[in-house]
């Protein structure tokens, strides 16, 4: 059996390694080995509110943001879940129902 920590979210021992992050094959949870709060001090990513984010947090759109390059509208409220907190400019990679794959600036987004 594997030394891995189980799911923090469902508790599932069956969690793999997929690059630097850990993930449940149950129910598709993914974390950083190091732990939720290492995570958020190296991050230094807040939302509107300041509140510190974390990878597979779940966040909600405060605006009504344009995609570029389309008509297409990700509308205030948006409930945007399992995100991902990568470098640069637009700080959270994530997928979106019915627009795809995305990148989002963290201060048009609050903590749900």
């Amino acid at each position: 059996m594997s030394d891995l920590p189980p799911c923090p979210q469902c508790g599932s021992t069956l969690s793999y390694e997929d690059g630097a992050m850990l993930v449940c094959p149950e129910c598709a949870h993914e974390w950083s080995p190091a732990g939720v709060g290492a995570n958020t001090e190296q991050s230094g990513v807040v939302d509107a509110n300041g509140t510190p984010l974390v990878d597979g947090d779940a966040v909600t759109v405060i605006k009504d943001l344009k995609i570029k390059g389309s008509s297409q509208v990700v509308k205030v409220g948006t409930k945007v879940k399992n995100i991902r907190l990568v470098d640069g400019d637009h700080n959270i990679d994530c997928r979106i129902d019915g627009v795809g794959a995305m990148k989002l600036k963290s201060e048009f987004v609050k903590k749900a």
